[in-house]
């Protein structure tokens, strides 16, 4: 009786773990691939600090947000040391590993949140809420924050038009 080597046949258990291993593979090269062009994205636009606004008499909201080429905790860092030599704004609650900072500057109050992209590339969204059509938005006051966070990291930023 001849023995067969078994070793190099192709079963159908194999073929299914060989489709498995080219379908992770080929996923990974995907995740890695969006992730790049993504970061490739944000360098892009760093730099460029977008608002937007809504009022209406019975509220409104003022978001504003930029792209940094710059590392996520240095720019946190930055951002608090900022609010912290403002001796009219009042830091109500940060948190470090989430990368949010909430502050008040006498009834306008504000949200920061500090997002990494990538290992040197962070997004920076700040908000605010408008409780009338009349109340003037704390935003105003972060735009010029995040130009100063900007100056002090040796970042350039502008502001879009509208």
């Amino acid at each position: 009786m001849e023995s067969e080597d078994k070793s190099n046949k192709i079963t159908p258990d194999r073929r299914e773990g060989s489709t498995a291993m080219l379908a992770g593979l080929f996923l990974l090269m995907f995740a890695i691939s969006a992730q790049a062009q993504w970061v490739m994205v944000g360098r892009a636009v760093a730099g460029r600090v977008q608002r937007m606004t809504q009022k209406s008499g019975g509220g409104g909201y003022d978001v504003a947000t930029v792209i940094l080429q710059a590392v996520p905790g240095r720019v946190y860092d930055t951002a608090v040391k900022t609010l912290e030599n403002h001796s009219d704004v009042t830091i109500t609650q940060q948190d470090s590993k989430q990368g949010k900072i909430e502050f008040r500057k006498g009834k306008l109050v504000a949200g920061l949140r500090v997002s990494p992209l990538g290992e040197k590339l962070t997004q920076l969204v700040i908000a605010s809420s408008v409780s009338d059509a009349t109340q003037s938005s704390a935003t105003p006051l972060v735009l010029e924050g995040v130009l100063r966070v900007c100056q002090e990291m040796k970042v350039e930023c502008s502001v879009q038009s509208e």
